[in-house]
């Protein structure tokens, strides 16, 4: 995508600025995150794709390494609340990136590698685009090898999902929203400080919005909860529907 259309558009505007500020080659910042991670080989299941996760990753995991490093100087902390997607500054190291070697972090982390990845209905792969229930289902199975059913409401009735409360929310959860005047029918994924990232609709793209936001609030409908730790150490496996 050329700059100057980037640059019209919010959501290219972001994948571009990613981009930017973690140093990729010329040629990525040129196209953009997500479209240089289409021309890249599907990773195995718990790796992360394109520069921009990987970058992310490394970083994570040396500030998880160095406990007595200051907020202000860890670089994923720092892009993180610039981008609005973590409170400034004293909370977030404790509750986004505090816990960077669980395995629901990671997972968070993988998905915040699409933003920008364009929405298609019915589609399933960064190649294609994104549903909702498409882009949850991709992530869960690449960061954790667990595969979901495949439409938001199936997903909502897994019977390996346990329910949890909206006050109980954890970084990977799965929440659901009734946005076609059906219970379940959006799916996202929780990010933590009152955050999801998701496929919106049509003509849009993933991105980060907050379920405090008066039409995701009043459009709530219930959260899911898989054991992460449990699917990340065990073969990749299928949500009983």
């Amino acid at each position: 995508m050329p700059v100057s259309r980037a640059l019209a558009h919010p959501l290219s505007l972001l994948t571009l600025c990613l981009a930017l500020d973690l140093g990729l080659a010329p040629a990525v910042r040129a196209q953009g995150v997500a479209q240089a991670a289409v021309t890249q080989p599907a990773p195995p299941p718990g790796t992360m794709m394109g520069s921009y996760g990987a970058s992310l990753q490394q970083q994570a995991l040396a500030a998880a390494a160095a406990p007595n490093r200051s907020a202000a100087n860890d670089a994923v902390t720092r892009f993180l609340t610039e981008r609005g997607l973590v409170p400034a500054p004293d909370s977030a190291p404790a509750r986004l990136l505090g816990s960077v070697r669980d395995t629901a972090s990671e997972l968070v982390l993988s998905a915040m590698n699409f933003l920008g990845v364009r929405y298609t209905r019915g589609g399933t792969s960064i190649e294609n685009g994104f549903d909702c229930s498409g882009f949850t289902r991709h992530i869960f199975e690449m960061s954790v090898g667990l595969v979901l059913p495949r439409r938001a409401d199936e997903q909502a009735r897994a019977e390996n999902l346990k329910a949890v409360e909206k006050d109980e929310l954890k970084p990977g959860d799965l929440v659901f929203f009734n946005t076609m005047r059906r219970t379940f029918s959006h799916v996202g994924i929780y990010v933590g400080e009152g955050r999801f990232i998701h496929a919106p609709r049509t003509g849009s793209a993933v991105r980060v919005e907050d379920m405090r936001d008066a039409y995701w609030a009043k459009r709530f409908t219930g959260a899911r909860r898989a054991d992460l730790k449990a699917a990340a150490a065990a073969e990749p496996q299928t949500v009983q529907r």
